[in-house]
């Protein structure tokens, strides 16, 4: 797995992925709120699928 997700990027899937999941154990949404599990592991990973699916890289080039 190559890194493809930035710095920033990782920090609001982070976010949105605890906030997701921390909705959903209180129930304030439904069973669509652990679907945050998805952004949470990208973030952890460094790594989206998608992102290599669709040619994409957020993360800067080393020099």
């Amino acid at each position: 797995m190559k890194v493809n997700v930035g710095t920033v990027d990782r920090s609001l899937r982070a976010v949105v992925g605890l906030v997701l999941i921390g909705l959903a154990a209180t129930g304030t949404v439904g069973w669509w709120g652990w679907l945050g599990v998805i952004p949470l592991a990208t973030s952890v990973f460094s790594f989206c699928p998608a992102y290599t699916l669709l040619g994409m890289n957020t993360c800067p080039m080393k020099k």
